[in-house]
């Protein structure tokens, strides 16, 4: 570690700017409110449907992303190992939200699409999660939610850069490998799906 990271490690560890201490304290609370078995049970009851949160995720990156999706790309997406999306795609194959085909530039890979019942899934709970929202923030200005919205993108855009980095700088090689072939995620991408499965 460089001194500049140590003297950066030591500014934060003693003392964090004002404000973040009760950022980290409401992002905590929220975390926690969101991502509570019984209120995504509750939430996708309300839509009609059945999904785990992390199928949630997966149909989000699907849906925003441009066309059919190599597992690995979605992997890299959501920050997870291929075997979990692999077996993911399994699951929701078999219940028609996604389908594979083959890929055209590499006969031996597979590419994953959302279907249009995969889409209609996501519009159902899209719809119960902003009823949710309207009823928690009503009576709070416009202005404040567009501000939130802006700051928490910027949040988890950042954050999602520094995963990375120390992803990478714990194992260059593996991402190195195929960091071409594999599309950034967007902070409206992640911050969409994280608040869909939650």
């Amino acid at each position: 570690m460089s001194d500049e990271e140590d003297a950066e490690d030591a500014r934060t560890t003693a003392s964090p700017p004002e404000g973040l201490d009760g950022l980290e304290d409401v992002l905590a609370t929220l975390t926690y409110l969101l991502t509570r078995s019984q209120e995504h049970e509750r939430r996708t009851a309300r839509a009609g449907i059945t999904a785990n949160r992390s199928d949630v995720y997966l149909l989000r990156a699907l849906a925003e992303g441009a066309g059919a999706s190599r597992v690995s790309d979605l992997a890299d997406r959501l920050m997870v190992k291929p075997s979990h999306v692999t077996r993911q795609i399994d699951r929701l194959q078999g219940q028609q939200l996604v389908e594979r085909s083959q890929d055209e530039l590499d006969r031996r890979a597979r590419q994953v699409a959302i279907t249009p019942d995969g889409r209609d899934l996501l519009d159902r709970l899209k719809q119960a999660n902003i009823a949710g929202l309207a009823g928690a923030l009503d009576g709070v200005p416009e202005p404040d939610v567009a501000a939130t919205v802006s700051v928490l993108r910027h949040l988890i855009d950042r954050y999602v850069h520094r995963v990375r980095t120390m992803r990478a700088e714990d194992d260059p090689l593996a991402d190195r490998a195929d960091a071409a072939a594999r599309p950034p995620a967007t902070a409206a991408r992640l911050g969409t799906a994280a608040h869909a499965g939650g």
